[in-house]
């Protein structure tokens, strides 16, 4: 049986990849999806091309990964593509947020990073010549940015990871492509905070397009996938302008 694993597959980003995830070029038996709203998991058999296998479930508990491991042994599926999709952000000044609630920013320490890499661990001996892992990385990870600290720091390890990951495992045909956007029209808004900045709110893209371009990045082999011209002069601003400078426009910004 060969399958692709989503995870944050309710919402956002994650629900996209579900959309289209048939027409990765990947042949697929079953899509298993991967979030804590079991009901919007179901209201995407509707619009899912392939058969789902719900796994209803908290990153951030034991019992899912318990119970992921426990379906890949019984099954013994080849894992075609792994999409780590689930994640979170919280924008405002560091200490604020640390005064307010410090579990805001340890959880999401732990849902972006820890839990992404688990998922690949448990997944690795799943994975065979010409599978793909896709992991949702940002913008954010180009350079430091004041009032995202700890979210931009969470998706530069995202980002590293990927690339040396990649690096480890092209030998084995497996490629690993970390997702790169800037603003994407989706729930996470309502959870970091509107977007105030009137620039990012004109780079803002559509989570279809944001996608459909991430899987044809992936099926090319690309390390990173970064959609629209804006998004890719930033990542090469952030080669060529000190961060210190980033910094000090982003606190003042």
């Amino acid at each position: 049986m060969k399958i692709a694993i989503i995870t944050g597959a309710s919402s956002g980003m994650g629900r996209e990849f579900v959309r289209q995830i048939g027409c990765c070029g990947q042949p697929l038996d079953e899509v298993w999806v991967i979030a804590r709203r079991k009901e919007r998991l179901e209201a995407l058999r509707k619009e899912s091309g392939l058969p789902l296998r719900v796994l209803e479930g908290d990153l951030l508990k034991e019992t899912v990964f318990e119970q992921l491991e426990d379906l890949l042994r019984e099954n013994m599926p080849e894992i075609r593509m792994l999409v780590n999709a689930a994640g979170f952000g919280k924008s405002g000044r560091a200490d604020e947020i640390f005064t307010e609630d410090m579990r805001i920013q340890t959880e999401m320490i732990r849902l972006n990073c820890e839990a992404l890499t688990r998922m690949c661990g448990i997944c690795m001996q799943y994975f065979s010549k010409g599978s793909r892992i896709i992991n949702l990385s940002s913008a954010a990870a180009f350079c430091p940015q004041p009032k995202f600290a700890v979210y931009a720091a969470t998706k530069s390890y995202v980002l590293r990871f990927s690339r040396a990951l990649g690096a480890e495992l092209k030998s084995k045909g497996i490629v690993v492509t970390a997702v790169c956007p800037g603003p994407v029209d989706t729930e996470f808004f309502q959870v970091s905070g509107a977007i105030e900045n009137a620039w990012k709110k004109r780079m803002m893209a559509e989570a279809q397009s944001v996608v459909h371009r991430a899987l044809l990045d992936a099926k090319a082999g690309k390390q990173i996938s970064v959609y629209g011209f804006w998004m890719k002069a930033a990542r090469v601003a952030s080669k060529l302008i000190p961060h210190r400078w980033i910094t000090a426009f982003g606190q003042w910004n």
